[in-house]
């Protein structure tokens, strides 16, 4: 097997006639494979390289090869002329009907001639300067008064200039080398609000995840806002109704939120949603001791678990329509004795269970299995002691025994006959 020799000139690439021993199908693909090796030599002239494919063309009897044959041929002449795909087919269409493969272009023996020269794009930077680059409208009329007013002869050519090409001209290398200035990026000095990250909770209750579902606009006016707060581990679910989602709105809200919790919260994980990542919340959780921690770009799955019960929860129970904002006291005073209780106490929620994908091992796939099905609580009381930090106060028992207090037929009903009153009332007022 013969060695191969590259000499590179520029970056075109054609194969010498050294490659002439190359005369069958069998000995192009052993070739493009890489069995045989070639001696050739690379240069950069087109004629040499039509005139090298017009060679292998008639060597190989390409007019009489069936289609899979002919692909080959192509391939082989696309590797070594240093041609696109698209290129080689238009010159071997062309050998096809016999016509000469020849270069048929070249540069125009006179190019266009500029209108607007290098004095008028600085005369231009030079009015953007001056003038602290206005709109393109403005720049033209001032332009033409510049010429026509005061008679500056320097304007003449400017003077016409379309809105358009004036855009055109500031894109222009001359015209950026005086006006545009870089500079190099300043570092951010400020405190950055929370950690881009998902929750780690291991396996302990305390990290909730948050979001926000707006209840409707009408005629441009903004309806109330529903605040979902969800555990990453128990699914023990907190639903608030506030008037808007601005800091005196929002914050006591929240702070009602967390009591609301039976257990210690570790971690508070919202979207990039600025009614949570501001300082205010920060500095509240903060005080509180709580890990601020907010979804990562292009990752949809670290605020899924809220976002679900949004749909699953908070629609189901308030729909999509238009809520005045007014009503909000009422709401949050639903969602607070009797929506909330049904949610954890009564209201089963599927859990997951990681398993092995037997078709990909070492993959790990969640499972939600119909006999894991538990209410929040249930989940909560499932978990080993250490896992579930108490509030001063609280006990697994004292809720087990408000959850046994009402039966979840009853608990239901309930909820579903306060929320026919709370509506009502809402049609009688807008009435």
């Amino acid at each position: 097997m013969e060695a191969v020799r590259f000499s590179v000139d520029h970056f075109f690439m054609v194969i010498d006639m050294n490659e002439s021993q190359v005369s069958s199908i069998d000995q192009m693909r052993a070739v493009l494979a890489g069995t045989q090796a070639l001696e050739f030599h690379i240069c950069d002239d087109d004629a040499h390289r039509y005139r090298w494919i017009a060679s292998v063309l008639e060597r190989i009897a390409y007019r009489q090869r069936k289609r899979p044959e002919r692909g080959v041929v192509l391939a082989y002449l696309r590797r070594f002329s240093g041609y696109s795909r698209a290129q080689i087919t238009r010159l071997v269409g062309r050998w096809l009907e016999r016509r000469p493969l020849e270069k048929r272009y070249g540069a125009p023996a006179r190019a266009f001639a500029r209108r607007y020269s290098q004095q008028d794009i600085e005369l231009l930077a030079q009015i953007d300067q001056a003038m602290d680059t206005l709109s393109g409208p403005a720049t033209v009329h001032v332009l033409r008064r510049q010429y026509r007013q005061f008679g500056d002869d320097r304007f003449e050519r400017l003077a016409v200039l379309s809105v358009s090409h004036l855009y055109n001209l500031r894109a222009r290398p001359e015209y950026l080398g005086r006006r545009v200035h870089f500079e190099k990026t300043r570092p951010n000095k400020n405190i950055t609000i929370g950690v881009r990250r998902a929750p780690q909770p291991d396996g302990r209750a305390g990290f909730i995840r948050i979001d926000s579902v707006h209840q409707g606009d009408r005629d441009g006016i903004k309806g109330l806002y529903h605040i979902n707060a969800v555990d990453c581990v128990t699914q023990w679910q907190v639903v608030a109704t506030v008037q808007g989602i601005s800091e005196a709105f929002l914050l006591p809200v929240i702070e009602q939120m967390l009591e609301q919790f039976p257990f210690r919260i570790h971690g508070f994980h919202a979207d990039n949603g600025s009614e949570y990542v501001n300082h205010t919340v920060a500095r509240m959780l903060e005080k509180l001791r709580i890990e601020f921690t907010r979804s990562r770009p292009r990752r949809s799955n670290d605020n899924a678990l809220a976002e679900t019960k949004n749909g699953a929860v908070v629609r189901k129970a308030f729909g999509y329509s238009h809520i005045p904002q007014e009503h909000a006291t009422v709401f949050n005073e639903f969602c607070r004795t009797r929506l909330n209780p049904f949610l954890n106490l009564h209201r089963p929620c599927l859990f997951a269970t990681e398993v092995e994908d037997p078709k990909k091992p070492g993959r790990i796939r969640k499972v939600y299995r119909h006999d894991k099905a538990m209410t929040p609580l249930e989940k909560l009381a499932s978990l080993p002691a250490e896992k579930v930090d108490w509030k001063p106060g609280e006990s697994l028992d004292k809720w087990q025994a408000m959850a046994r207090s009402v039966p979840p037929l009853d608990a239901g009903q309930a909820v579903q006959d306060a929320r026919k009153k709370l509506f009502e009332s809402l049609r009688r007022r807008a009435a």
